[in-house]
């Protein structure tokens, strides 16, 4: 790695020294200098974009030109004459200023080249030919190579350390927006322009009277050509890996029809070589574009989530199997009508293996109570897990927005969300023995959205907003568990045994058979009216009128069935906080929540500055019902927020928010009864909590500037929590059993991010840095104790972009991550260099490679583990219809990855066993 490192420095160097700058000021007629003028040098030689540069406040350039060369000069800006002319460089740099005369010829000099860069307003437009070599295939490719756009580590965009919130293909969206679907998707080969929508506002009527600086979008125009025509691609493979994927295959048609009126996406994928478009976790949180109205009311409302979360995910599996078929279409049936929706099917099996070490913490005694709270810790335990997930999913949705006319619009969305999940998992423990388990669900929910916005006239406004979701929870748990009926009570009795007695089950069994029903049906309606104000040109008053109205109720029964088949309903005899005791069963809980509230905001700019002070008023009602008792709670609230916002620049602005936020727990923390997340984790609920409160303080910083070809973004975030809902613990060997309460100890969390990215030319180096502090309170036998976290990562890299040369990106990742756990201290370090290559050789061979080296050390022992995977594709010419190829993942056939990490009360190390070497033959056909 540190000799790559090194030749790329040469090359670096070699690079620079066989430039020279040409510099100077683009002025207008009468003196002016123009800022976001372009300048682009075409090399008369080979008749290729050699330079381009965007002027800045300034009117100053600088363009990077080879030496001893000829190049025509192109100067040009909106509504003035473009100016060229030829000019020959030798080995001194060159300074020259440009003046533009107003364009009154009907005549005008053709580019001969695009910029490929450009800026309208609040648009930043990307050339996508401009950064592409040829060994691109889809969207990512593309947008890996555009300066200030990245995809991060979860497939996401980001641009200026802003994740994109929506794409949209020709002004349509995308599978309502998501960008992990057409990223993976989109041939890029259809691309042709990158539009970066920053502010982006959903409703054009509230363009002027909200803030959306934190709104990105990005628009991907297509080619002339791909309107009204199919295009995308179809590809089958086939391969052998180890037993047991001794047959490999693969079938991913990808097709794409636009036009004006209509468009129609269609994907589908089947495989086996653990290739996935969406993972059944990104299905899971596929918000299908909704958001809530109450998101800037300062409540937050948790309704949970009892389906599965899934064993682990598709990168440490050891066997992935998966069907995909998705569809999305858009209709205009005329101007003021605009119809859209998606339908995706998701069908995977996973097989998993996973072996850890846990090592809990100690806990000092407390010598102020007789109990002797350090002698009933946990044993250390080695457990190994070998699972396998089943997961069936679907998710559709139809929208329709009527725009009538620039006053009125209505929007009408309506998604369902329908699983069949299975996970079984067969678990060793050196404590506990063999366990096997299985957890099943079939959710369901329908989530409704109405959204109507009116312009009375140019200074008043109205916007009615509401969403109603219902959903419908079944999760079934089943655990079995061995026991060794003569050893109850005895000193070397089974490590479930007493919890056993405390749930009421029958120990005289050859095995625990222990089952758990769950059914949580939640409904909930979330609606507001805003008002707008405008005041004048620079201010404007916002009045919110909303509410927040939910009901949840939750039924859940432990049972045991014994040796002979009968079913036997446990008495348990464990007891809660108050020595009441438990129930195994939770009937007919119902947990009502009710927020009314009155906002208000003033928006006002001065100079530079944007301020937007406000304040909401809230009417909070919470009651549940459980066992024939009701406990409830009304009270008042006000929540302060605050905005500012300076924008030194067009591209470069600081903005500073700060709210309060009051969080609100689901009905399974309130429920009396016990409760199994499985065989070692029971909880039972406190039906006195009260919300948590917190105080959030966010700061951003960004910098995107075109003339030197740097982008900069950092932030800080900081919260601190009141009154936060903790979790305390108790153990019985390694089974915890855990309640909850409102904990009179303040939680705090701050962090720190940034990056720095420039380009030289063909080169682009960027650092990236975060910082993560967290201090949380947690409560283990009746002990309070903080725990401390601190983590750095600093990922400093550097990459190139030649479009006839081979293309590197060298990046290092180094991680620190410190826990003080009281009495226990961890130190983790993380060292992982990896480097990608990709060529196009002789118009006709792409050649893509990347290798990682993951070294993790911890205690002064060092664990390490390498990934390669490489791909050879060939295609006659850029324009071929059929491309072959052969690509190999794990070229290295490591049998598993490591991780290390530190919980609140454990530290743990984990071996992770993942997919074999596998190497496929691909044919590709493009249409």
């Amino acid at each position: 790695m540190k000799k790559l490192l090194v030749l790329l420095c040469l090359v670096v160097a070699g690079s620079s020294f066989a430039q020279i700058k040409m510099q100077g000021i683009v002025k207008d007629s009468i003196g002016t200098p123009l800022e976001l003028a372009n300048i682009i040098a075409i090399n008369q030689e080979s008749n290729t974009l050699e330079s381009y540069a965007i002027t800045d406040d300034k009117g100053k350039y600088i363009l990077s030109l080879g030496k001893n060369g000829t190049y025509k000069i192109q100067v040009s800006y909106i509504g003035l004459k473009t100016f060229e002319e030829i000019i020959t460089t030798n080995e001194e740099g060159i300074t020259k200023d440009y003046k533009l005369v107003p364009d009154n010829s009907l005549d005008a000099v053709e580019l001969t080249y695009e910029m490929p860069v450009t800026i309208k307003g609040d648009t930043l437009i990307y050339n996508a030919d401009s950064f592409k070599n040829g060994s691109e295939r889809k969207l990512e490719d593309v947008l890996k190579k555009l300066p200030g756009v990245e995809i991060n580590d979860d497939g996401n965009i980001e641009v200026e350390g802003k994740e994109v919130s929506k794409l949209m293909v020709n002004g349509k969206d995308f599978f309502d927006g998501d960008t992990k679907l057409a990223t993976k998707n989109i041939p890029s080969n259809a691309v042709d322009k990158v539009q970066v929508l920053r502010n982006y506002a959903e409703v054009g009527q509230l363009r002027g009277v909200q803030n959306n600086q934190d709104n990105v979008a990005i628009n991907i125009k297509l080619k002339e050509g791909k309107e009204n025509f199919w295009f995308g691609d179809i590809t089958a493979g086939a391969g052998t890996a180890p037993s047991p994927n001794d047959e490999l295959y693969l079938v991913q048609p990808k097709l794409f029809y636009y036009s004006p009126k209509y468009s129609i996406n269609l994907i589908g994928d089947m495989n086996n070589i653990g290739e996935v478009a969406l993972t059944n976790r990104d299905l899971r949180g596929f918000g299908g574009g909704f958001r809530l109205p109450s998101r800037t009311s300062g409540t937050s409302i948790n309704l949970g989530n009892n389906g599965l979360g899934g064993l682990t995910n598709v990168q440490n599996s050891q066997e992935v199997v998966t069907k995909l078929a998705t569809a999305n279409f858009s209709y205009s049936p005329n101007k003021a009508l605009d119809l859209s929706g998606f339908l995706i099917y998701n069908s995977s099996r996973l097989r998993t293996r996973e072996d850890s070490f846990i090592d809990y913490i100690e806990i000092e005694d407390d010598p102020s109570t007789p109990e002797d709270e350090s002698a009933s810790l946990p044993p250390d335990e080695a457990t190994i897990s070998r699972g396998r997930e089943a997961s069936n999913q679907a998710i559709a949705k139809l929208s329709a927005s009527y725009k009538p006319n620039v006053n009125n619009q209505l929007d009408y969305d309506i998604l369902g969300r329908f699983s069949d999940d299975q996970e079984k998992q067969d678990l060793f423990s050196s404590v506990v023995g063999n366990t096997d388990q299985v957890d099943e669900a079939k959710p369901y929910s329908f989530n409704q959205n109405v959204n109507y916005y009116y312009t009375l006239n140019e200074n008043n406004i109205f916007a009615f907003e509401a969403q109603h979701l219902l959903k419908d929870e079944d999760p079934f748990y089943n655990a079995l568990l061995t026991n060794d009926p003569t050893n109850n009570d005895s000193p070397d009795e089974d490590a479930f045994d007493s919890t056993a007695e405390g749930l009421g089950f029958d120990r005289d069994q050859f095995g625990y058979n222990i089952n758990q029903e769950q059914r949580v049906k939640s409904n909930q309606l979330d609606a507001k009216l805003d008002y707008y104000n405008i005041l004048n040109a620079k201010s404007n008053i916002n009045l919110t009128l909303g509410t927040i109205l939910s009901n949840q109720k939750f039924n859940s029964n432990i049972f045991q069935f014994l040796d002979d088949g009968t079913r036997l309903d446990p008495t348990p005899t464990t007891t809660d906080l108050d020595g009441n005791l438990l129930s195994a069963t939770n009937d007919d809980v119902e947990y009502r929540f009710r927020d009314l509230y009155l906002g208000v905001h003033y928006r006002f700019k001065t100079g530079k500055f944007t301020f937007t002070p406000g304040v909401s008023f809230h009417a909070y009602g919470n009651q549940n019902t459980q066992a024939g008792t009701t406990f409830e709670d009304n009270f008042f609230n006000v929540l302060p927020d605050f905005e500012a916002r300076i924008q030194f620049k067009k591209s470069e602005s600081l903005q500073l928010n700060y709210n309060m936020t009051n969080t609100f727990t689901d009905v399974t923390n309130i429920a009396e009864g016990l409760v199994l997340n499985n065989f070692n984790s029971i909880q039972f609920g406190n039906p006195e909590l009260q919300n948590a409160l917190s105080h959030n303080v966010r700061l951003f910083y960004s910098s995107f500037n075109l003339f030197n070809y740097t982008n900069v973004f950092a932030g800080a975030n900081y919260s601190k929590n009141i009154d936060q809902i903790r979790s305390l613990t108790n153990f019985e060997s390694v089974i915890r059993t855990s309640s909850f309460f409102n904990s009179q100890f303040a939680d705090e969390s701050a962090s720190v991010f940034g990056r720095v990215q420039r380009t030289f030319g063909k080169f682009r180096a960027s650092l990236r840095t975060n910082f993560n502090y967290s201090k949380n309170n947690q409560f283990v036998q009746g002990r309070q104790s903080l725990n401390e976290s601190f983590t750095q990562t600093y990922t400093p890299e550097i990459r190139t972009n030649f479009r006839e040369a081979p293309n590197v990106r060298l990046r290092y990742r180094y991680t620190v991550r410190d826990n003080d756990q009281g009495t226990n201290t961890t130190k983790f370090i993380t060292r992982a260099p990896s480097v990608e290559f990709d060529a196009y050789i002789l118009d006709a061979v792409t050649f893509v490679t990347d290798f990682t080296y993951n070294e993790q050390e911890s205690n002064g022992e060092k664990v390490a583990f390498k990934t390669w995977n490489a791909s050879l594709r060939y295609r006659k010419d850029r324009d071929a219809k059929w491309e072959y190829s052969l690509r190999a993942s794990n070229l290295l056939d490591i049998d598993s990855n490591i991780s290390n990490g530190a919980g609140n009360i454990s530290v743990f190390s984990s071996e992770t066993f993942i997919q074999p070497r596998f190497i496929t033959f691909r044919l590709t056909y493009t249409l």
